[in-house]
């Protein structure tokens, strides 16, 4: 293994990048809060029409 000196790990530069899989979970996370947002908003509306299929 070899070893770096201060000046060469203050040369190191690198993952500051933004990474497809990054971007990916953002949207996935960002779908899925617009879903929450949409059955709820649908389930406050049946209620509100009295529209609920009875059990």
């Amino acid at each position: 293994m070899l070893d770096l000196n201060k000046k060469q790990l203050l040369e190191i530069d690198g993952g500051s990048t933004i990474s497809g899989a990054f971007i990916t979970s953002i949207i996935k996370g960002i779908s899925s809060i617009f879903d929450l947002g949409k059955a709820l908003g649908t389930a406050i509306r049946r209620i509100g029409t009295k529209t609920i299929c009875p059990l």
